[in-house]
Formats: structure tokens, sequence, C-alpha cells
């Protein structure tokens, strides 16, 4: 009867609504929208012949990210002199900015110069797991360094005895356990989501909100879900905030100009990218009930995707003496080695 009622409008159909609404409303869905196995960035749909104008700075900054992680990373397992606690977590964090900046990128890229400005919905869930729980893992690998600097600098009597290599090994292993974990029951919740209409994600890349606005059923769930990604992020931000604390109370305390300048020079860097990640963060996804325009929505997506993984490596190498002397060494060391071989 209600087929029948649907099928012909039958004024029939609001009499039954009341004891059937749920299941009308799902019968004309599907019997209307077609279900949807793809999405459309639609940010870059008013590019067309502009698009290169973008392809070719994204291109060089692209290339910058992943040179000048990959330096970083090869220098300080080359160099000895560097390997200490604090050197091997930088080491993981330019490893994991690689990989981080690969999963959305490439395919901003490829958006800018081809036809085809769509991406499937497996790969959309993959680019969506890949970069959040690299995200979340850098997090975490951030707070570790924190920890790292606290013990280094308020009990240095003990710090070898307390971060030895096993110890260093063991928070980055759990740090990567808690990116690829917290994130899975998400991503397998919403691969179950029926998605029908619209495909236009108004972003630059595939993200929880811009992806979940598109599903065809009930999300409330996502804000506990939320919830837990947020309670993750204020934590490790606490950690961080509160080692700092104490760690600028120990080095104002510090007798000698010279004493204080060096202490605090060896979590600079650190703590400059703290403030840009979790700044970056905060803008992105602790917004709340905050709504930008989609103008802003890009400029802060460009912000947490682009602008802050290309500072990373100026700072570390720029801002790190140590880090200058090794590279300058290796490459010495390679010009050495080319004039010996010629």
């Amino acid at each position: 009867v209600k087929q029948f009622a649907m099928n012909n409008h039958h004024p029939i159909s609001r009499s039954l609504s009341p004891f059937f609404p749920s299941q009308i409303t799902q019968f004309m869905a599907s019997e209307n929208q077609t279900m949807v196995t793809e999405f459309l960035f639609s940010m870059f749909l008013n590019l067309h012949e502009s698009g290169l104008l973008f392809f070719i700075p994204l291109l060089l900054i692209y290339g910058f990210i992943i040179t000048g992680n990959l330096v970083i990373f090869i220098v300080i397992q080359v160099d000895t002199a560097l390997h200490t606690p604090m050197y091997f977590f930088i080491s993981v964090l330019s490893f994991l900015e690689i990989w981080y900046t690969t999963t959305t990128i490439p395919k901003m890229l490829c958006s800018l110069v081809s036809e085809q400005k769509t991406i499937s919905l497996a790969g959309c869930l993959m680019q969506m797991y890949f970069f959040h729980s690299l995200g979340i893992t850098e997090g975490c690998v951030l707070t570790a360094m924190a920890i790292d600097r606290y013990i280094a600098i308020c009990n240095p009597l003990r710090y070898p005895t307390i971060m030895t290599s096993n110890l260093c090994i063991q928070l980055t292993a759990g740090s990567c356990l808690c990116g690829f974990l917290l994130v899975l029951p998400e991503i397998v919740w919403i691969a179950t989501l029926p998605f029908c209409g619209s495909n236009e994600i108004h972003q630059i890349f595939c993200d929880f909100t811009p992806v979940l606005s598109l599903a065809c059923t009930d999300t409330s769930l996502v804000v506990i879900v939320d919830a837990i990604h947020a309670a993750e992020i204020l934590s490790s931000f606490l950690v961080i905030a509160l080692s700092y604390v104490r760690i600028i109370m120990v080095i104002l305390r510090i007798p000698s100009a010279e004493g204080r300048h060096k202490a605090f020079s060896t979590c600079a860097s650190h703590l400059a990218v703290f403030l840009l990640f979790f700044g970056s963060v905060a803008v992105m996804y602790l917004r709340f009930s905050a709504t930008y325009s989609v103008f802003w929505d890009t400029v802060v997506a460009v912000t947490f995707v682009i602008l802050a993984p290309f500072l990373n490596p100026i700072i570390y190498s720029l801002r790190n003496k140590d880090i200058k002397i090794a590279i300058r060494r290796l490459f010495c060391c390679q010009k050495r080695v080319g004039r010996i071989g010629s």
C-alpha cells in the first residue's frame, strides 16, 4: 500500500507517514537518489586554465618538504654525533612529515591540472585514515619530545639513565599505535554509511566534516568520536604546555645568561613546531560551533596541510646549529668522495 501510495502520490502516503516515517523517507531516498561511489573536489572546479599557476608553486613546496625532511632524516641517521634522544625524535618527526604531506598534496596536484577532480569513496576513506593517523602520531611524538626536554633540563643527572634508546623506541611505537588505532573505528563507521545526492566535497582534501555532511543518514554519533579526538589533542597540548612551563621556570633560575641561552636553544625549535602544529590544529578542528566561509576554510586547510609542513624543516635546519654542521659535514664528505673517485 505504501509503495502504491508513494508511486502514485496518493494522499494515503501522508496518512501512513506517522506510522512508517523512517521507512517512507528511506524508500523515497533510494528511489529518487543514486548512491555515491566517488566524490568531487568542488574547490578545484573554478580554476580551469589558472590551475597551472597554483600547480607549479605547490609542486615546488611539496618538493622542498620532501627534500628538506629527507635530508634531516638521513643526516641524523648517518651522523653519530646526532645519535641522541632529541635528534632521534626529530628524525621520526621528519619521516612522518614526508608521509603526512604525501597523503594529500599529490592528489591536490592531480586535481589542479587534470580534468578528473574526483576521488573514489575507498580512496577518500584511505586519505582520511592516513592523514589523521599520521597527524595524531605527530602530536604524540611532539609530546614525547616535550617529555625528553623536560627530563634533560629539569633532571639532567638522571637523563642518561631515564631516556634510553629502548624508551625512545617504545615512545615512538606507542605514538604510532595511538595514531593508527584511534582513527580506525571512525573510518570503519564512515565506510558503512550510505552516501547519496550531492557528491561535492567543499574542501581541498577528504576530511571528516565535509564527507559526513554528504551522508544521507543520521551522523550524530560523530559527536562522541570528535569528543575523543578533542580530548586526545587537548591532553597532548596540556602535557607539552605544562612541561614547558616547568622548563621555563628552571631556565629562569639558571644564574648565567649564557647558561640560560644554551638551555633554551635546545628546545626552541621544538617549541616553535609545537606552537605551529597545535595552533593550526586548534583553528582547524577545535572551532566548536564557529563557522568559516568557504574562502577561510580553504585558507585554514592550506595552512594546516601545506604551510606547517613547509616551515618544519626550515625551523629544524636553520635554527639548529648541530644539524647545520652535520649537513655541511655530510656534503663536504660527499664532495671529497667525488674528488677521490674522479
